[in-house]
């Protein structure tokens, strides 16, 4: 029984046993024996797997009926099956197996064409113009939130360092923040010899071909495959094995055998150690997550693409991305606050126009936004639907006329009046939020009780009578975050602005415009916190507040300080200095704190990653 809560307690919890020590010091004296077989319990599931997973994209070929080769189950979704052995399995047995990449960013940019195409704009992948002068200034200055696949923290910090200015550049910024280069120490050394700060030097002169095209630093999984071949004498089949050991290092440990050969065989021609061993820690880190020149030249043009629009067209890019989400970085309220400070204007939900999905709205010689009933939380897709379809059939004429028609639940009245949709039916959300409950009552109890046969609802209600104290902006703000999580109405700080003034708080402008090396305490909303295993334990939070962003550094002493904070807070107060380089701004914490606001605010939980 012992045994059985243990390893529960153990798949429940991420138990750190290095910290053992610490609970045998709480408890006193020697270390129980139930505590030994805890460790011994954590120590046995190390890289176990946590659970069964499926790849959405996955398919297996045979040259007979794959059921004769291999057990097949039926999977949870209708139509589907799948087959019960694990990936590398199927490989070593050399079944064919093809993985098909699916990327929501091409969705988004399908919505966005779709947009663009209703208002007789034709454009296509094929045909957005290249080498945008517009959009690589926009790329260079890390203005890319949204965008595919260099919206991250760490590519907005990279960006103004290697400042792609053609597509082959945006092929290696797609490529240079991943574990393979950090981990090799390949970077640095990259972004040096581009800027000529460094001579670009090759160990050796057989590595030139292979090599040139990255200034003399291995970025590509084919380079390091070629570079096998070329500096280490490995056949093309041994290079190919090697590819395969690398995507399975961390499971198998077979990557091992290749390290005396490599490093050995390249000494032997007369490549530096240093260099031989930068290599196969870069191989290592290549297992992790490195990318196939082919596969960052895709991710390059779908980048290029989503920039190439949200420099160009913001209001269907804006569109499309609201649409498409979940994806990406950031929540519905970082894009749309990120969209408004560049002057597009997007407008809150209403029955009376919001379709389903978000739609563009003229706005005298351009466009806004439209959020749709899809962001409203407890609004089914088959209730939105009909209320839009309903609103284009005849516009509601009144609160009554839209409880007749539409004929929702009472949650999804609720949820409605409270996220501000019934705006134009009443004035303030709380009187929203009185009629429209107190007519649907009167809707369920009409027929037994004398309701107007002609509207089907009862006679005499005094709702309008009465009237409640307007919301103040924060209230109001407050109520669409807890209702929609965003609001088009401001950020949950931008009331609290005037306050934090005379705190002597900054805003994240000004902070962005701060001198390197300068006292600086800020208060924001944690939108993202990265803990990558790269990093050596750092830490890395994005905050937010009306006018931007500000990216804080958390170092591994100060995280365990603050741990708690750190880890769960959602709006933040943070004392540091500024770091910066290159035009890249960072608040490195020595202090993290809990602001005092006059009022409490809540916002959502940040999106963390690992």
């Amino acid at each position: 029984m012992l045994d059985h809560l243990l390893a529960s307690l153990v798949l429940d919890v991420e138990i750190d046993v290095g910290r053992l020590g610490a609970l045998e010091q709480a408890l006193g004296t020697a270390r129980p024996p139930m505590i030994d077989h805890l460790a011994r319990l954590s120590t046995e599931i190390l890289e176990f797997p946590r659970h069964l997973s499926i790849h959405p994209g996955g398919f297996v070929l045979g040259h007979e009926p794959v059921h004769d080769l291999v057990p097949i189950e039926n999977a949870t979704m209708p139509g589907r099956t799948v087959i019960q052995w694990d990936k590398d399995d199927l490989e070593d047995l050399g079944l064919f197996k093809v993985d098909l990449l699916g990327l929501g960013a091409l969705h988004h940019l399908h919505r966005c064409f779709d947009l663009l195409r209703a208002r007789g704009v034709e454009l296509s992948m094929a045909t957005i113009p290249a080498d945008d002068k517009d959009t690589y200034d926009m790329i260079c200055a890390g203005d890319t939130v949204g965008v595919f696949q260099i919206e991250s923290r760490a590519q907005m910090s990279m960006l103004p360092r290697l400042r792609p200015r053609n597509f082959y550049d945006l092929v290696i910024e797609v490529s240079i923040v991943r574990p393979g280069p950090i981990t090799g120490g390949m970077v640095h050394p990259y972004l040096r010899r581009r800027r000529g700060e460094e001579e670009v030097v090759y160990p050796h002169a057989c590595l030139e071909p292979v090599l040139a095209k990255t200034l003399g630093v291995p970025l590509f999984q084919e380079q390091v495959m070629r570079l096998a071949v070329v500096a280490a004498d490995y056949t093309p089949g041994e290079a190919d094995q090697l590819r395969r050991d690398m995507a399975a290092w961390r499971r198998s440990g077979r990557i091992e055998k290749h390290r005396d050969r490599l490093i050995t065989r390249m000494q032997e021609k007369g490549i530096a150690a240093e260099f031989a061993e930068r290599v196969f820690d870069q191989i290592r880190g290549f297992g992790e997550y490195g990318f196939p020149e082919s596969h960052a030249s895709s991710f390059a043009l779908i980048a290029y693409a989503t920039s190439y629009l949200r420099r160009h067209h913001l209001a269907e890019f804006t569109c499309g991305l609201l649409n498409a989400l979940p994806m990406g970085f950031y929540s519905a309220a970082t894009i749309i606050g990120d969209a408004q400070r560049h002057g597009l204007e997007v407008r809150p939900i209403d029955v009376a126009i919001s379709q389903w999905d978000c739609t563009i709205e003229p706005n005298g010689e351009g466009h806004a936004v439209r959020v749709g009933l899809r962001f409203v939380k407890g609004m089914s897709l088959g209730d939105g639907e009909r209320v839009a379809r309903l609103a284009r059939e005849a516009p509601f004429a009144s609160m009554t006329d839209f409880v007749r028609r539409a004929r929702l639940d009472d949650r999804a009245y609720a949820a409605l009046a409270e996220a501000g949709a019934l705006g134009s039916l009443a004035a303030e959300r709380r009187d929203a939020l009185w009629q429209v409950k107190g007519w649907a009552r009167r809707q369920e109890d009409s027929l037994g009780l004398g309701g107007d046969p002609a509207t089907g609802l009862r006679t005499g209600f005094d709702g309008d009578d009465v009237r409640f104290p307007d919301l103040t902006q924060l209230d109001t703000i407050l109520w669409d975050y807890r209702s929609s999580d965003h609001s088009t109405r401001g950020h949950p700080l931008e009331p609290m602005r005037s306050w934090m003034k005379s705190q002597r708080l900054p805003d994240a402008r000004t902070v962005q415009r701060g001198r390197d090396g300068s006292r600086v305490q800020y208060v924001g909303v944690v939108i993202c916190r990265q803990r990558p295993y790269t990093a050596s334990g750092v830490t890395f939070m994005t905050l937010e507040d009306e006018t931007g962003f500000v990216n804080v550094v958390v170092w591994s002493q100060v995280f365990e300080a603050y741990a708690v904070i750190v880890k769960s807070a959602t709006l933040l107060g943070i004392t540091g200095r500024l770091q910066v380089q290159e035009g890249v701004v960072h608040l490195v914490a020595e202090e993290l704190w809990i602001p005092e606001l006059p009022r409490p605010i809540e916002t959502p939980p940040s999106r963390d990653f690992h």
